[in-house]
């Protein structure tokens, strides 16, 4: 059967390595905090119940899309479309194609971003592939005005940003949530983390501060990947019930 992600797509790579998907997901997560429709979720009660959980859950269902086959990565899209829809329906209202089109921006964003943090810088080549498997998701959604290309998606990015983030009482509230799960110094770990991933705009409205200290560990978290000493320092990071996902 075709792969959604062709066998050698770069994103296949970017997924495939559980500390790319982490930095991924801490990403997600800041940005996640400022979008404008953050508060669909709280709807629901299940992002302020479980924030980690529930993102993790977010990337999971596209490490499985990303490895799946064409059919069977359909069927993951519809199935998310209909959960979807179904909140949808509890509220008699519409989530924003917008809203849709910036988590799918997002994980292309942070893909991008976590490979090249970790590993190296990557072509343009490599960009447009990215680029392809997320929009061919968008497609599958029915997502409306995506652009055909990655330099399209750049432009569209930047104004997504521009006009979907906002810090508010949700912004607020979730990463008090992110603290209370983590612990104090994971949620310390977590937020220099975000630092080396997110755009400025996202830096600058979480007021982050310029200082980045992890930035200089990063070179030795690579040596110890190289000696098998990641997963000691993955199992520290993360609380135990998130683990066995990442």
């Amino acid at each position: 059967m075709k792969p959604f992600a062709p066998s050698h797509s770069i994103v296949r790579t970017i997924w495939g390595k559980s500390d790319t998907v982490l930095f991924i997901f801490a990403g997600a997560a800041a940005e996640f905090a400022l979008n404008k429709a953050v508060e669909w979720l709280y709807f629901t009660g299940k992002l302020p119940s479980d924030p980690i959980g529930r993102l993790f859950s977010t990337v999971s269902y596209a490490k499985a899309i990303v490895y799946a086959t064409e059919e069977d990565a359909h069927a993951t899209i519809d199935k998310i479309r209909s959960i979807h829809g179904a909140v949808e329906k509890s509220r008699n209202a519409k989530i924003p194609d917008w809203a849709y089109r910036d988590v799918l921006f997002m994980l292309i964003h942070y893909s991008i971003a976590a490979y090249e943090l970790l590993e190296r810088p990557m072509t343009t080549v490599e960009k447009e592939d990215v680029y392809d498997v997320f929009y061919r998701m968008g497609l599958r959604m029915e997502l409306k005005e995506l652009p055909e290309n990655y330099s399209g998606w750049l432009r569209d990015r930047d104004r997504h940003i521009q006009q979907d983030l906002a810090f508010g009482n949700y912004t607020s509230d979730l990463f008090l949530q992110y603290k209370k799960h983590l612990g104090k110094n994971r949620y310390r770990i977590l937020i220099e983390a975000q630092k080396l991933v997110v755009p400025e705009q996202v830096a600058a409205l979480l007021r982050f501060s310029t200082i980045h200290w992890l930035a200089p560990t990063v070179p030795l978290y690579k040596f110890s990947r190289l000696i098998k000493m990641d997963q000691l320092i993955k199992s520290v990071l993360l609380p135990r019930q998130y683990q066995t996902q990442i």
